[in-house]
């Protein structure tokens, strides 16, 4: 029989019973859907989370105190650590040691609220440089002026705030010039930033800068930093940079062996390489769950078809009669579980693709403006072919059953 006579044959005995080839898909279309979802919205995130992180710049290298984390509770560690102090910022500021270095700035993390006029808000403040931020994550003020070098040499009480806080504090009227408390010292408004939203690891909009030595004086009272982010002069120097500033950090600790180090070295490329291994392994391991649907769907395609062949005993008997071989019984029932298990697959990945660009409309619309909507072709194709091999493999048995019938006793069955 003509390939094309046994695919006709096929497909109309699965139109015979719609609903029940209906029902022997779902596990099949469940497993696909839900590996789709996954690898289209990991993608999306993986987007998301590697242009944030990638926000500073390729040309930005942070030095963070306390050994590297290896695991997540190790962070603790190096949130507390006080390994680096104003000496390493001076000596990575010698043009002998990083010849490479453009800019430097100390920052300090300070815990604490800012109040005016009975309103009170809990901002991110951070000592630091306000015209290195500016810079850095381009949030230049739309009033007033970032401060610089002269107001961190003077430990001046000034503050520059997001748009967030401005709104929280001040509503309408203009935030500049005014004075606020904040963790009850009293400093003055000199510039706002603009509506900006998460840049690197920071929301902008809430963020409260003050001079990283009137952060250190007056709010924390401590004498170290929490990191320090470095600009070099160019992106292509960065792997020479590093190698600078580990050995100068190195000889200002007094440290000659590299496993003794209590401070660690992070680029952006780095950091984003660690978030997409991360983002990548989780999609993997959330797909691969959702591959036990494949197997359960296929046991199902298997059984229906084992059932399906009992009902059509006479059938099979009745083409064995007319001339038809084994071969082409097992043909005809084995491509059934193909076409069953291949359209469930398809229409795994239409719902899948669907259900991820529903979603993506509600993230980007309400949440998180950034997300990108990503149609995962390798996973759709791969899902496809994946869900044909499981109709062939759970049809083989089948298939064989029904060749094996005798034409005389399929005949005579009831």
């Amino acid at each position: 029989m003509k390939i094309k006579h046994t695919i006709r044959s096929a497909t109309g005995g699965l139109k015979v019973h719609k609903s029940r080839s209906a029902l022997t898909v779902l596990g099949i279309l469940i497993g696909i859907a839900a590996i789709i979802m996954m690898v289209s919205l990991g993608g999306g995130a993986e987007g998301l989370i590697v242009g944030e992180l990638g926000g500073l710049g390729a040309e930005t290298i942070v030095v963070r105190p306390g050994q590297e984390p290896t695991g997540p509770a190790d962070f603790s560690n190096t949130l507390f650590a006080d390994s680096i102090k104003e000496r390493d910022v001076e000596a990575l500021k010698q043009k002998g040691n990083v010849p490479d270095l453009l800019d430097i700035m100390p920052a300090v993390i300070v815990a604490g609220s800012m109040s005016y006029e009975g309103e009170t808000f809990q901002p991110t403040i951070m000592g630091g440089d306000a015209e290195f931020i500016a810079a850095a994550f381009d949030v230049y003020p739309v009033e007033g002026y970032a401060f610089g070098e002269d107001e961190i040499q003077q430990n001046a009480d000034v503050v520059v705030i997001g748009d967030r806080v401005r709104e929280e504090l001040f509503a309408d009227s203009s935030a500049v010039g005014e004075f606020v408390k904040v963790n009850q010292r009293k400093m003055r408004v000199i510039g706002v930033l603009p509506p900006k939203g998460q840049v690197a690891v920071l929301n902008v909009d809430s963020l409260a800068i003050v001079p990283h030595t009137t952060a250190q004086t007056y709010l924390s009272g401590r004498d170290y930093y929490n990191q320090l982010i470095i600009k070099i002069s160019d992106p292509k120097h960065v792997d020479r940079a590093v190698v600078d500033i580990e050995r100068t950090m190195r000889i200002s600790h007094g440290i000659t062996d590299p496993d003794d180090d209590d401070f660690y070295v992070e680029t952006q490329q780095g950091i984003v390489e660690q978030v997409s291994t991360i983002l990548g392994a989780l999609t993997v391991l959330v797909s691969s769950i959702a591959a036990i649907a494949l197997v359960v769907g296929g046991v199902g395609v298997m059984n229906i078809m084992l059932v399906s062949v009992a009902e059509r005993t006479k059938e099979i008997g009745l083409r064995k009669s007319l001339g038809a071989t084994n071969k082409d019984i097992s043909r005809q029932f084995l491509i059934e579980s193909i076409l069953l298990a291949a359209s469930g697959g398809l229409i795994g990945i239409i719902l899948g693709s669907t259900f991820s660009f529903l979603v993506f409309l509600i993230v980007s619309n309400y949440f998180l403006p950034g997300w990108t909507y990503v149609f995962p072709v390798g996973a759709a194709v791969l899902g496809f072919t994946v869900s044909s091999i499981v109709g062939l493999i759970f049809g083989i048995y089948p298939a064989k059953q029904a060749a094996k019938k005798s034409p005389i006793e399929a005949l005579r069955y009831e």
